[in-house]
């Protein structure tokens, strides 16, 4: 234990405005039930989530494209003690799934008990707006 002295801090909030204009395909395509990933034209590489310029090679020239909905769980978590921004949830799991197509993508699972919940679990990628109103993409087991 610290001998110390210290004060207990006031409670923070951030917020910012996040320049979404190289990617907005990707929040219109969530609007419209569609999760998007990119494509390099140049390396090939599939990014997900997506990015207007390749981390492989650099190249800008990029193609907007429908990512496997289909997927298994490689790992998982119960968030019970949630960060300061997500108190007014209830205990949720995040799991990161492998889909079809190779890409990995880490989202809320919903849907599933968590004794039911395995690595290998087969699940399914959708959009979704979340009762703020914010787009977003959960999985829910197949």
């Amino acid at each position: 234990m610290s001998t110390m002295p210290t004060l207990k801090s006031r409670p923070m909030s951030l917020s910012y405005d996040i320049p979404i204009s190289r990617i907005k395909q990707f929040w219109d395509g969530l609007k419209e039930g569609k999760v998007l990933a990119t494509k390099c034209k140049n390396c090939g590489t599939l990014n997900f989530p997506p990015v207007a310029d390749c981390p492989n090679c650099y190249s800008s020239d990029i193609e907007w494209i429908p990512i496997s909905s289909e997927g298994e769980i490689e790992t998982f978590t119960h968030v019970v003690v949630k960060p300061q921004s997500f108190q007014e949830y209830e205990p949720y799991t995040i799991a990161i799934a492998k889909l079809k197509d190779g890409v990995r993508v880490l989202a809320w699972l919903t849907g599933a008990l968590i004794e039911d919940i395995k690595v290998g679990m087969k699940v399914k990628l959708k959009a979704k707006i979340s009762q703020e109103g914010a787009l977003t993409y959960e999985f829910t087991p197949i």
